[in-house]
């Protein structure tokens, strides 16, 4: 049976190539998308691609993975400070979870430093550009045995 990734995707990320490009880069949500997509294909696994604004959203999305998905891709982006309703759902989940930062989030503002879902993350990539989604996508299907 085909294992199933959910990448999240939290708030501002859909500006992705025209925010801050110099912290961010220039590929878009939909190029890192469609990246995300071709290896899948090479790892064979399926994916589900989404982003939000809303906490309460990302929420409720990690809820519904409990009955649909073996391994959660997060990029809490602004959450990641702030959110222990996430770090709460998350915990609730029994697959995988590797939480991916675009920057490193270690090198920036002081309250940037402190990221809750790292305490349910079973890994961290941070500051390795939009090429952090590949491999978190990668360790999990490791972790999966897909």
């Amino acid at each position: 049976m085909t294992k199933t990734l959910l990448i999240l995707n939290g708030p501002n990320l859909n500006l992705l190539g025209t925010r801050e490009p110099d912290v961010y880069g220039h590929e878009t949500l939909d190029d890192v998308k469609a990246r995300c997509l071709g290896l899948a294909t090479e790892l064979g696994v399926g994916i589900d691609f989404r982003q939000s604004n809303h906490e309460g959203q990302l929420v409720d999305w990690v809820q519904e993975a409990r009955g649909m998905a073996d391994g959660i891709v997060i990029n809490p982006a602004a959450y990641t400070h702030t959110s222990v309703a996430i770090l709460d759902a998350l915990t609730m989940f029994q697959g995988p979870v590797i939480e991916v930062h675009i920057s490193n989030i270690h090198k920036r503002e002081a309250f940037r430093h402190h990221s809750f879902v790292s305490g349910r993350a079973d890994g961290v990539i941070a500051g390795c550009g939009t090429e952090g989604y590949l491999l978190a996508m990668r360790r999990l299907a490791s972790l999966l045995g897909a």
